[in-house]
């Protein structure tokens, strides 16, 4: 693995991001705005109604790429210049609402979910505007408004209260990435704990390639916040404990999957500091864990397969990687629709595979490539939860199990494409 991160680190560099982009400092303060909406709806429909608009200290994003070329996520999120109409900023996401749409609950209940949006704060009056997108692969409008900065009606409340601590720094947050660590399930007592456990995890996220080249690029921040009780919520076993953003095991019914609809006290206490890309760090010995792109990543922490985890759900969030497994247990009902090519960069329906990892394949290398060609990289069939129509990079990768010896050349790829995106 040491050789294939060393040449994706030479090729798949800055120069891949040939296009134009804005100058900060004509458009945005040295803050965010953070956009706090509800998301409705049932498997056939959906809408947006906005909650809140709030401006936060920190703008941890890069200054640089502030239109996004990746085309990841199920959202879009725009925001124009008012007396131009020119795009100043935008981003994609995910959220837990797409996927509570393709479960079985979702065909006979609407539900709402909270999300939030950060992007830097405007000088002047924008628009913004959120897309979803469609099962065929297009995007259309979800939610628009007119967003004056100066307006009373933009809440300026301080962050909630936590100490935070800052674990690893290598220099200004438009040149690096940073993660805020958020503390779940960890009382007063136990912040000590808490430091401790984020550290053994990040260390073993930089000895991890591609991560071990690129540790120099990234920013670590703690952020502790103090929960009533140790633990978090299970519901099979009836246990519910007071935590500070409310975290809990079987979302969508499915034991292992960790996560929290708190989304509005997550970035409460995740504004204490700049930030990229939030992961709470749950304080408990369950297995089980959470990673939804640009949206945030949840882990326990004492686990036996902590470290496994912690790393596969950053893949999630940080690179936008896709569950490469097929056969473990999942709520959702055809996620992906194979007549198109999916916008994760690990999976492909080959529809439009050359945009891939094509260029990774060997010469003759079979497209699909049979499974007992054990090649380091090829077209194997079986990922994103399905058996057929749907093909990965590897016949093992760490977005497939635990077991697996690291990332596949075609997620390393994408990691390293991130960061550069966000720091070069």
């Amino acid at each position: 693995m040491k050789n294939i991160t060393t040449i994706l680190l030479l090729f798949f560099t800055v120069h891949l991001f040939s296009f134009s982009q804005i100058n900060y400092y004509n458009y945005f303060e040295d803050s965010s705005l953070r956009i706090d909406f509800v998301l409705t709806g049932n498997s056939k429909v959906q809408s947006a109604h906005l909650m809140e608009l709030k401006e936060e200290p920190f703008w941890g994003g890069t200054k640089k790429n502030l239109i996004d070329t990746f085309g990841y996520g199920e959202y879009r999120f725009y925001m124009y210049d008012s007396s131009t109409h020119d795009t100043i900023y935008s981003s994609g996401f995910c959220t837990l609402f797409e996927e509570w749409k393709t479960t079985e609950e979702a065909k006979d209940v609407s539900k709402a979910f909270y999300q939030t949006v950060s992007c830097p704060f405007p000088k002047n009056i924008v628009e913004i505007e959120i897309k979803a997108r469609e099962r065929g692969g297009t995007y259309s409008s979800l939610y628009k408004t007119v967003i004056d900065p100066v307006s009373y009606n933009i809440s300026r409340e301080k962050p909630k209260s936590a100490e935070v601590t800052k674990v690893v720094y290598n220099g200004s947050s438009d040149k690096n990435i940073d993660i805020v660590f958020i503390a779940e399930g960890y009382t007063k007592d136990e912040q000590d704990k808490f430091i401790g456990d984020l550290k053994r995890l990040t260390d073993y996220l930089f000895s991890f390639p591609p991560y071990n080249k690129l540790k120099d690029k990234f920013n670590i921040w703690a952020v502790g916040a103090i929960s009533e009780q140790s633990g978090c919520d299970n519901p099979r076993e009836d246990v519910w404990v007071k935590t500070a953003v409310n975290s809990s095991f079987n979302t969508f019914n499915i034991d292992r999957y960790l996560e929290s609809y708190d989304v509005k006290s997550i970035r409460d206490y995740a504004a204490n500091a700049p930030y990229d890309q939030i992961y709470i760090l749950v304080n408990s010995d369950k297995y089980g864990g959470g990673g939804i792109f640009n949206h945030f990543s949840l882990t326990t922490v004492d686990n036996v397969l902590s470290k496994e985890v912690f790393i596969h759900e950053f893949g999630h969030a940080f690179a936008g990687l896709a569950d490469e497994y097929y056969s473990s247990e999942v709520a959702y009902v055809d996620f992906f629709n194979i007549k198109i090519e999916p916008w994760q960069p690990n999976i492909t329906t080959l529809v439009n595979f050359d945009k891939k990892w094509n260029a990774l394949l060997a010469k003759k290398t079979p497209i699909p490539t049979p499974p007992t060609d054990t090649l380091n990289v090829g077209v194997y069939e079986g990922g994103g939860y399905m058996t057929k129509g749907i093909y990965r990079p590897a016949i093992d990768c760490r977005m497939k199990t635990n077991e697996a010896e690291g990332f596949c050349p075609a997620c390393q790829k994408a990691i390293i494409d991130m960061v550069t995106f966000l720091t070069e």
